[in-house]
């Protein structure tokens, strides 16, 4: 078979990095989590005082851009790579209510976009990658040969949130989770760069209520397919 690249994008909250990881790890890919970069430069701005009651300081995140290095390390014991921001892990820290608050917006700001397309050009062009964010299939790599959008109910994004904060012990509210997931899909389908959206050529993959064990089997034979084409 071919190494081809492999674009998942979607809603968010839809479980696009679990499937994404795991597809990876079972092909032999490399995993470029796209929305842990968006989610990390957030970090990085609430931690500067970049973003202060919602409003983001746009000229001085743009002055420190070329300070955010970003990079994943394979986790030896959960087998999925963890993000790192200047050599730091923060992957627990970029999964938080607060980061996801703000996410969206960061990721509307056209000097961020420009400079997280880039790295994953970069990290992608050897292809045998997957990844997963909002435009990976009409922006970063619209020649994928393998395009995914994921769509769930807004209802069911939030409930699978809450569960997730829940396990890791954080105290949240499942009203506040579907607001954020809410707002979040209205900021993503309406900025004016980069807009998520379906590419033409992308398959529909609706797991509202679908097993995690259908879903492998679906992306597996999905990828079995595109890569014998």
């Amino acid at each position: 078979m071919k190494r081809i690249t492999i674009a998942i994008d979607g809603f968010s909250s839809c479980g696009k990095s679990t499937m994404a990881k795991d597809l990876a790890r079972e092909i032999g890919y490399v995993y470029i989590d796209t929305g842990a970069m968006y989610r990390t430069v957030a970090l990085y701005a609430l931690r500067q005082g970049l973003i202060v009651d919602g409003q983001i300081d746009e000229a001085a995140l743009r002055s420190q851009m070329d300070r955010i290095g970003i990079t994943f390390r394979l986790n030896e014991e959960t087998g999925r790579p963890d993000t790192f921001l200047n050599g730091n892990c923060v992957e627990g820290e970029i999964r938080s209510m607060e980061v996801s608050r703000h996410v969206s917006r960061v990721a509307a700001l056209g000097f961020v976009r420009e400079a997280m397309v880039e790295q994953q050009r970069r990290m992608g062009q050897e292809k045998g990658v997957v990844l997963d964010g909002r435009d990976i299939g009409t922006v970063v790599f619209p020649d994928a040969e393998m395009k995914v959008f994921v769509t769930a109910s807004a209802a069911i994004r939030a409930q699978r949130r809450f569960d997730e904060l829940t396990a890791k012990g954080e105290t949240c509210d499942y009203d506040e989770i579907l607001r954020n997931v809410e707002e979040r899909d209205r900021i993503d389908t309406t900025r004016e760069i980069a807009p998520l959206r379906q590419a033409p050529d992308a398959v529909v993959l609706d797991n509202s209520h679908m097993t995690i064990e259908g879903q492998k089997e679906w992306l597996m034979r999905l990828y079995q397919q595109r890569a014998a084409e």
